[in-house]
């Protein structure tokens, strides 16, 4: 009786022993899971932030100059001696300033963010410097030919102008090639710029 009570606790244990490592084994499977479910959760919360983020940072740099650009039109933008001069067909239009330059602010709000998203102004803080000297000259250009008349320093604006575009497109290029094809564009507005400053010299 001893002999087969002792045989089956020996059965027991062995069948226990043999159980132990499936047990373990299914345990650290369950943990691993476990691990990789909160890994995913965190990293789509991660995700998440960083889009809200982004969207936030683009919408700002859309919206500053943007606003900034509306400003300087609504008090300076208007000119009695630009629209009522002769000019041909295909010559700007007074809209056609306007338009171009909320195009060309949109553009390159858009081509500043894409380099500081790339961590651009931070390598390159020179980046940042023409970003700001661009729009400076832009918003300078509408009060000081249209309210102040001073055509000349117009020119010298238009000419800084291109200067600062061609540096920023270079610059921008080099921290994101899409950045700088969207700077392109913006050069057909100074050339608009351009004429009418030239018009209005020799009017």
């Amino acid at each position: 009786m001893a002999s087969q009570q002792d045989e089956l606790k020996h059965r027991i244990t062995t069948k226990s022993q043999q159980n132990e490592p499936q047990q373990t084994e299914q345990h650290t499977k369950s943990a691993h899971d476990n691990d990789s479910k909160t890994n995913k959760n965190i990293n789509k919360s991660t995700r998440k932030q960083i889009a809200k983020r982004g969207l936030k940072s683009l919408t700002i740099a859309l919206t500053i100059p943007l606003l900034l650009t509306l400003i300087d039109i609504s008090l300076f933008g208007s000119s009695y001696q630009y629209v009522s001069m002769e000019k041909p067909f295909w010559f700007p239009r007074l809209w056609a300033l306007h338009l171009a330059c909320l195009g060309s602010s949109l553009l390159m709000g858009l081509s500043a963010w894409l380099v500081w998203a790339e961590g651009g102004f931070h390598r390159q803080p020179i980046a940042m410097l023409l970003y700001l000297s661009q729009l400076g000259l832009s918003l300078a250009w509408d009060p000081v030919v249209f309210k102040a008349g001073a055509t000349r320093i117009g020119l010298v604006l238009c000419m800084a102008l291109f200067g600062v575009l061609i540096a920023c497109f270079r610059a921008f290029k080099n921290v994101n090639p899409i950045a700088g094809d969207l700077v392109k564009p913006c050069f057909g507005w100074a050339v608009l710029l351009s004429l009418a400053n030239l018009k209005l010299v020799y009017h």
